[in-house]
């Protein structure tokens, strides 16, 4: 597959912006710094950031098990969705084709960016129709966005089903994994070798505790990432959040941890809740949330609010009526959560 046939015309055409750290690289040669009007004066933030953090991937790199040159790191996800939008859609021509009830950002950016927007529901299960996916295919599709564990139902997708799409569709295939680590399923950067077309997105919003920091993390072919590279801001990831996220890479036993314990209670929280009479279902998660079907959800949602508890109310999403979506929290927060549910009536 050749990539750059689908990459907007414009884009391979353009001169990427150089930054001063493009330009002049810090060496092991103690420089003095006059190119990029930056504050002289040291308050430990006074320089720009590394605009590739080259550290951070190195880590990265190490933790994942992927080359860095297969890296990408975004202001948050969303950020990596828009640089992918903007790097592969052309705005009021192209497609792309999501699969509700998903991922809400995935329809506001193609909205933002001009671009159709086609859905193929879910089946009832939440599973991948994927027959459905392949006749929306036309030729000004672009991307197809696959949500796994899937927001907002907690089920991964079918390894078959995702693989068929990805041999099926001439376009770049995007795995959202924000919630892989809660899964025992391996991640599909295992698959990156085999697959030109594959592009997979995770966090650090999630399992690994930071979402105040605002790091996401894309995995694709090299060819995909410079073309990213030539198109994102130059300093998109602040020195901040770099050194917050290496701590956070540093000490990735203590995230492990916490992750045993969501699951845990995962399973603990899903077990009580089948016990509640006005709860009709509670639904399988690879992800650290449930989704529970309940008598009324509009009821329920502010019931819950009455007592402090803030759910998600997802009862107007696609095969999710009188669907809440709770997140799972420490045990403590659990144990109070289920004595407020216990008391209504």
């Amino acid at each position: 597959m050749e990539i750059e046939k689908l990459v907007r015309k414009n884009i391979l055409q353009m001169k990427a912006y150089s930054s001063a750290r493009d330009e002049f690289t810090k060496s092991a040669q103690e420089m003095l710094f006059m190119d990029a009007n930056e504050n002289p004066f040291d308050s430990g933030y006074n320089r720009y950031p590394d605009p590739y953090a080259l550290n951070l991937k190195a880590k990265i790199s190490e933790v994942k098990q992927i080359p860095q040159e297969n890296i990408l790191l975004g202001n948050g996800s969303d950020e990596v969705l828009d640089l992918l939008f903007r790097l592969f859609c052309e705005p009021y021509k192209d497609e792309v084709i999501i699969t509700p009830p998903t991922y809400g950002m995935y329809q506001v950016l193609a909205e933002l960016n001009a671009i159709e927007l086609k859905k193929a529901n879910l089946n009832v299960d939440f599973q991948l129709p994927t027959e459905s996916i392949l006749k929306a295919v036309t030729s000004a599709t672009k991307m197809i966005f696959i949500c796994s564990p899937n927001n907002p139902s907690g089920n991964l997708m079918s390894v078959q089903s995702i693989k068929k799409i990805l041999t099926s569709f001439a376009g770049i295939v995007v795995i959202d994994e924000a919630y892989i680590d809660f899964s025992d399923r391996s991640t599909f950067t295992n698959e990156l070798n085999f697959y030109p077309n594959l592009v997979i997105i995770q966090t650090f919003s999630k399992a690994w505790g930071h979402a105040g920091i605002r790091l996401g993390m894309c995995f694709a072919q090299e060819s995909i990432i410079q073309l990213m590279n030539k198109i994102k801001p130059p300093y998109n990831i602040n020195q901040l959040t770099q050194e917050k996220a290496l701590a956070v890479l540093e000490n990735h036993s203590t995230y492990k941890n916490q992750i045993q314990m969501l699951v845990s209670e995962r399973e603990l929280l899903a077990n009580k809740l089948t016990q509640i009479n006005w709860v009709a279902k509670v639904f399988p998660s690879d992800a650290n949330f449930l989704l529970v079907q309940v008598d009324d959800a509009n009821l329920r949602y502010q019931q819950l609010i009455d007592f402090g508890v803030v759910v998600r109310n997802r009862t107007h999403e696609v095969n999710c009526k009188n669907c809440l979506r709770i997140s799972i929290g420490t045990p403590d927060e659990n144990l109070y959560l289920m004595d407020i549910i216990k008391r209504l009536k």
